[in-house]
């Protein structure tokens, strides 16, 4: 659990402004959320850490319950949308780790998404490691290579 790396970290800060410039468009911040969204129920569950991520990150977007409710409604049909920006695809994949990050345990189910989703827009498993060690503070994995799922 980290709230106090999203919640204070000046990096963060910069992240999220720069996010919601990035996302200027109603149909970015619905897409972007929609992702984040698949990421959290990965899992099959919600914790009250990613609900309350998921809450943070719409309100900052000005997404309204209305907007986002086909989203939860229609999960099972959805997949990943990639934005064709760069920008906005690097601050999307590490807004998503940090979503992967929110309950304390790497499930396998989420990474694969999140190697995916880095697959999609270019990036190595390398670099996805490298962003998952950052943001969960710098400690070094206990499981360098989690289990694929299949």
């Amino acid at each position: 659990m980290l709230p106090s790396l999203h919640e204070h970290s000046p990096t963060n800060m910069q992240e999220h402004r720069a996010l919601e410039e990035v996302l200027n468009t109603q149909q970015k911040k619905l897409a972007f959320f929609q992702n984040l969204v698949l990421l959290a129920a990965a899992d099959g569950r919600l914790s009250d850490d990613e609900g309350q991520f998921l809450i943070q990150i719409g309100d900052k977007l000005g997404l309204k319950p209305e907007e986002v409710m086909p989203i939860a409604d229609n999960l099972g049909v959805l997949s990943f949308i990639v934005p064709a920006e760069g920008i906005q695809r690097t601050l999307e994949l590490q807004t998503l780790v940090q979503m992967m990050l929110q309950d304390g345990d790497i499930d396998p189910r989420e990474y694969g998404l999140c190697m995916e989703y880095a697959n999609r827009i270019g990036y190595s498993k390398a670099i996805l490691d490298d962003m998952v060690t950052q943001l969960s503070g710098g400690k070094p994995d206990p499981h360098p290579n989690p289990p694929t799922v299949s």
